[in-house]
Parts: structure tokens; sequence; C-alpha cells
């Protein structure tokens, strides 16, 4: 038994190693137990100095997440006859995001001030990361295939891509709770992290074949079906959607990842603020994107002539004359009305008494 105590002054703060070695010597190696208990403090808290910013991080993102989640909540209610089912799922997927960050620092707190989680908070943190994570990817995919928007089924391909999402992100938030309750010296530790990077790209990817089916199709039907000014209206956004996927994927992952290992390390927080701020920024331009307003082109339906408000003439009779019906198309649900506008000057009788005598005789 040993013990040993390391006191770093200002000048020699970094990052520090405890390797163990059992040496050969040409001789052949003996079975050993290894139980070694290591206590890290600093000044303000037991957290590392890239750590001490994160819990400041995280409630400030919480509310601005939650502040965001609320003026969402205010435009469905504002364009409540345009609002799709779908909307209201993007809203619960804002505020599941901004409850998991409150909780993500409440657990961190505790960390810095007692030196280890406190099991209720993390649990908490776990269930609310473990619905923000399926939320997400349910909504990308969802929006992807146009779902609520402008179809109401889901062709058996895209079923299949909801059928591998979901059971990758269960295991994904499993692989993270693992890492998060693990040590990184436990033999455990470097496979489930290479577990959780896979699985997390592999759904990442997966969102995309919506994506991209649908842009496929967009394609063909604006050669098709002579709509092609919508079609093209809709190509475009779904185009501008993909794009922001993939900067999506490539700054939480590729550029994180980059990040982590180039920063010195009290600067180590920056990864999880670019991950943070990269996800808000995601989250407000898919909001702005496909927000319910009468004038956004992913939720109008294909018009074509007969889509077009127009006046269709009832009857040529002079006494029905200024009969009209009307049929329009707003915001996809169409309404039909027929609008009877009589006016005594100008219903006039265009047979005179004395055409019709010339006809009887």
């Amino acid at each position: 038994r040993s013990q040993f105590r390391l006191t770093m002054s200002a000048s020699s703060q970094g990052l520090y190693n405890l390797d163990f070695h059992n040496c050969f010597n040409g001789k052949s190696l003996s079975p050993y137990s290894l139980h070694v208990e290591i206590t890290e403090k600093n000044p303000d808290g037991y957290l590392s100095a890239g750590e001490i910013p994160l819990p400041r991080l995280y409630i400030s993102m919480a509310a601005i997440f939650f502040a965001a989640a609320v003026v969402w909540t205010y435009t469905l209610l504002k364009y409540r006859y345009s609002v799709f089912k779908i909307h209201w799922l993007m809203a619960a997927l804002a505020y599941t995001k901004a409850v998991s960050l409150l909780f993500h620092s409440i657990n961190y707190h505790f960390i810095n001030s007692e030196g280890h989680p406190i099991e209720g908070w993390a649990v908490m943190y776990y269930i609310t990361h473990l619905l923000k994570g399926a939320l997400l990817f349910i909504t990308l995919a969802l929006i992807g295939t146009g779902f609520a928007f402008v179809k109401y089924i889901l062709s058996d391909k895209e079923k299949k891509i909801f059928m591998i999402v979901i059971p990758l992100q269960v295991l994904a938030n499993v692989s993270y709770i693992i890492i998060e309750e693990t040590e990184e010296g436990a033999s455990e530790y470097t496979l489930w992290r290479e577990i959780l990077f896979l699985v997390d790209l592999i759904c990442c990817g997966a969102v995309l074949f919506p994506v991209v089916w649908s842009i496929r199709h967009l394609q063909e039907a604006s050669n098709t079906d002579g709509k092609a000014a919508m079609n093209l209206e809709k190509l475009k956004l779904f185009r501008h959607y993909y794009v922001m996927i993939v900067c999506y994927i490539y700054f939480t992952r590729i550029i994180a990842i980059l990040l982590e290992l180039t920063v010195p390390f009290q600067w180590q927080w920056c990864q999880e603020f670019l991950v943070e701020v990269s996800t808000l920024i995601f989250f407000v331009l898919t909001g702005f994107k496909f927000r319910p307003a009468s004038n956004n082109p992913y939720l109008q339906l294909p018009q074509d002539e007969e889509d077009l408000e127009m006046d269709e003439v009832i009857t040529e009779s002079g006494v029905l004359e200024g009969i009209h019906k009307v049929k329009k198309t707003s915001n996809g649900r169409e309404r039909q009305r027929e609008v009877a506008l009589r006016n005594g000057k100008n219903v006039r009788i265009k047979r005179s008494r004395h055409d019709f005598r010339e006809r009887m005789s």
C-alpha cells in the first residue's frame, strides 16, 4: 500500500496521466490486483480546468433553448390554422432539449461541489437525454420525408429508416451513459466510446436518405406533372435542408472532435460550446424554414389553373346572373363556397313581351 500527495502550482498546471507498469524482467508474470483511489481537486471545486465553465454554459443554453421553444409555441398558436402535428413535435423537442441541459447543468454542479454526481439528478438527465436523442432523429426524418406537410403516409422504405434509427439511438444513448459512468482507464471505456461514435454517424447518415428521396421525387415531379414552379420551390427548400443537416453533422461530430484534440486543456469546454451553439442554430433555421405560415412554399399544395381562385358561372339565365361558385385552396385545406350576389339593377329580363309574342305567333 502506498500513498502520495502532489500539489501543482499555477506554472505547472496541465494534463497529467497516472500509468501503472508491471515490469517483466525476464521472469514469468505473476497475477496481481490493483485498487487505486484518486482525489483530484482544484481550488474552486472538483471539476478540471476545462470543465469548470460547463455548469454555467449548460444553464445558459437551457435558458436560450427554452426561450426559443416559447417563441415557437407562440408562433404555433398565432398560425394555428396552418399548424400540423409535426410542428408540435418540434416544440416538444425544443422543450426536451432545454430540460436536458438544465439537468446536465445541475449534475455538473454537484460533481463540482461534492466530487461525485447525485444519482437522482444524473438519472433525470439520462432520461431526458434519451428522449431528446430519439425526438431529434424522428423529427429530422419526418421533416425529410415531408410527412404531415404534403403527405400523410410513409412508404415502406421510409418506415425501414425509422426501424433502424430508433433502435440505434437507444444503443447510442446506452453507450453514452456507460461512458459517463465509467473511468477513462477502464478497459470497456474505449470500446463503448467507439461504439457510440460509429452508431451516431450511422444515425446521422440514415436521416439523410429521406431527404435525398424527397429531392429525387420532386425533380421527377417537376418534369412530369406540369407544376414545375411550385415543385422547384420545394426542391430548393429540400436542398437547403439537406445542406443544413450535413453542416450540423459536420460541426457537432467532426469539428467538435478535432477541436477537442487541438485546443489547450483549459479550453476543452469550447467543444461543448460549439456543439450547443450549432444545435441552436440548426433548430432556429429548421423552424424558420418550416414555420406554419401561409406564405411558406413548403406548406402550400401544388397549384395549377384549376386550383387558383376563380369564378365559375353556374347558369346563364338572366334571372340568376351574378351567381358564382368559388373554389379556393388555402394553406393546403380546400374550401368551397358559393357566393350569390344579387343586384336588382343587374337582373334583366332579356326577352321582351314583343319578342315573346313573335315566338308565339
